[in-house]
């Protein structure tokens, strides 16, 4: 569905002497299966919104070549266009018009019929739990109504590929649940391929067969949630010890089956394979040595622990670090 070999995107910044030519995406090389959910994860400004541009042809790629449902991104742009579902990050309703109508419209330019639009168009109503709201203009309704109005545009013609840049942004947690529901129906009802970038690790996590791990423009790491947290070293086992005086002797007694250690106050941190196995004689060794601890947890390998190992740096931390809307380079398709 999607093949991609070496794809770059380059934008200038700054002007005279201080003007610098800054690598967008840097040398991205995409495989994407026919029915896969693919999550597409990293930071902002990790390059994730500016290669889908790419693949959804609104950028044209500075190098390198990309297909989408076998047509070129350059060469075929208006067949790719045809072919995909596409909801981008900032939407695309118009404010004052009816939603129904911007839905119905949409769906004609995909060569619907006004009534086989209207039908698709309030059955995603239903499902996206926007019923009643039909002939309600975009700018009376919520944040979370409008981002469902766009994800209703980009699945009306019902694409058997979907580009879904950050689409559960800004929705609440009954809606965003929902909208997780409908994404795993497209593939398991409708044979659909889900393209989905997002910052959000659960979601990755839950919706994702395979994930793609981007930072500074390059791909670092590509494979299941479950591949990926294997990587990790062990479970992290976090003591709370009693006593001042008993984290060195706890600190010592966990360095005999964890790769590392640290301490904070009175918490003693290490990872540890398999700590289920590795734990029960952990706390055998600590009583004998006449450890008393306020607590233990166990705690596994999360998607922002494989961050954290792949780049130096939490996910969560790194979203603070970059500006919210990644530039956007030159040569953009219009």
């Amino acid at each position: 569905m999607i093949h991609a070999r070496g794809l770059v995107q380059t934008f200038s910044t700054g002007r005279g002497k201080q003007k610098r030519e800054v690598r967008a995406v840097d040398g991205v090389d995409l495989d994407i299966a026919e029915g896969e959910v693919v999550g597409f994860l990293g930071p902002n400004g990790a390059g994730k919104t500016t290669t889908l541009r790419m693949l959804t042809t609104l950028l044209r790629p500075t190098a390198g070549t990309a297909t989408v449902n076998g047509f070129d991104v350059v060469k075929d742009a208006v067949m790719v266009r045809r072919s995909i579902g596409y909801v981008s990050q900032a939407g695309g309703t118009f404010s004052q018009a009816q939603a129904g109508d911007e839905v119905v419209d949409h769906g004609m330019l995909y060569g619907l019929s006004r009534a086989e639009a209207t039908r698709r168009g309030k059955a995603l109503f239903d499902e996206l739990q926007l019923d009643g709201l039909w002939e309600r203009m975009p700018k009376n309704m919520s944040g979370g109504q409008k981002r469902r109005l766009d994800i209703v545009m980009g699945l009306v013609h019902e694409p058997t590929l979907v580009f879904l840049d950050e689409p559960t942004t800004g929705l609440d947690p009954q809606a965003r649940a929902n909208l997780w529901e409908h994404i795993r129906r497209l593939r398991t009802e409708r044979g659909a391929t889900v393209f989905l970038t997002t910052h959000y690790l659960d979601e990755a996590d839950e919706l994702s067969d395979r994930i793609i791990v981007i930072d500074n423009g390059q791909i670092v790491a590509a494979d299941t949630a479950d591949n990926l947290k294997a990587q990790v070293s062990g479970d992290l086992v976090d003591l709370e010890v009693s006593d001042d005086a008993l984290v060195a002797v706890s600190a010592e007694k966990l360095a005999s089956i964890a790769s590392s250690v640290d301490t904070d106050g009175r918490h003693v941190r290490g990872r540890v394979q398999r700590a289920g196995r590795a734990v029960p004689g952990l706390l055998r060794d600590l009583e004998s040595a006449g450890v008393a601890l306020d607590s233990i947890e166990v705690i596994r390998p999360t998607l922002d622990d494989v961050f954290l190992t792949l780049t130096g740096r939490s996910l969560r931390d790194a979203e603070s670090e970059k500006p919210a809307d990644e530039p956007t380079p030159a040569g953009a398709q219009q």
